[in-house]
């Protein structure tokens, strides 16, 4: 099973990476573009050993205590099956 977890700042934290590829893109004239915010995307490959629930939680616990900076960053994830 893999988890598929993508971290960005929250909506409140300027994002000044974000400001600057959303300004380069107006400048190559792409249209319709509002807003670009950046982030971070992780796979991890979890044991078959798991289940669902086990492997949210964990995945759960390991973003909160690891991947994250939870006072500028927020996380979200879904789980994939190896099958």
């Amino acid at each position: 099973m893999k988890a598929h977890v993508y971290v960005t700042l929250k909506q409140t934290v300027l994002d000044p990476q974000g400001q600057a590829i959303h300004g380069a893109l107006t400048k190559m004239q792409y249209q319709g573009i509002e807003e670009v915010r950046q982030g971070k995307y992780f796979v991890l490959t979890l044991s078959d050993s798991l289940d669902a629930a086990a492997a949210k939680a964990e995945v759960e616990r390991i973003a909160t205590d690891v991947l994250t900076n939870p006072v500028i960053e927020q996380f979200t994830f879904h789980l994939e099956d190896a099958n």
